[in-house]
């Protein structure tokens, strides 16, 4: 298997493509509508086995949770791990999927490129790297080194 990162040097996106907050220390996730959007993204999928989410990841300290709105009602989230200070890493993407035309899988990722490229960061690592990612401007597989050069 090989895994990917976004070279955020390499990409133009603006976040205001989608509809979405980065939840702050203050706030109060909704953790159950969290854990049922992660279970209509699991159903969706057919996924018969799932990696576990525990209510504790929306709130971590190392972690940024981002929530996607559609028509001001709470449809996908994204939990970022802050790696460095130079890369974050995707941790988990969940989506209801009810309003398919968002396209919410790329354009959460095209979000998350310009959120964090705004914010000094130089990596995004998206872990595997599955084709539907190669979409992506920036796209770029980790070869023997932090930073891999095959494109």
């Amino acid at each position: 298997m090989s895994y990917c990162y976004i070279d955020l040097k390499e990409t133009n996106y603006s976040a205001s493509i989608t509809d979405y907050k980065i939840f702050a220390d203050y706030d109060k996730p909704p953790i159950d509508k969290l854990m049922d959007i992660y279970d209509a993204y699991t159903k969706h999928h057919k996924w018969t086995s799932v990696w576990p989410i525990y209510p504790e990841e929306f709130t971590a300290k190392h972690n940024d949770l981002i929530g996607y709105y559609d028509e001001n009602r709470l449809v996908a989230w994204s939990i970022i791990y802050k790696v460095s200070k130079q890369a974050v890493e995707c941790e988990q993407f969940a989506w209801d999927y009810a309003n398919p035309k968002l396209k919410l899988g790329i354009q959460s990722m095209k979000t998350e490129c310009a959120i964090y490229k705004d914010l000094g960061y130089k990596i995004i690592i998206l872990g595997d790297a599955h084709n539907y990612k190669r979409s992506i401007d920036g796209f770029t597989l980790f070869g023997t080194k932090n930073q891999g050069s095959e494109k």
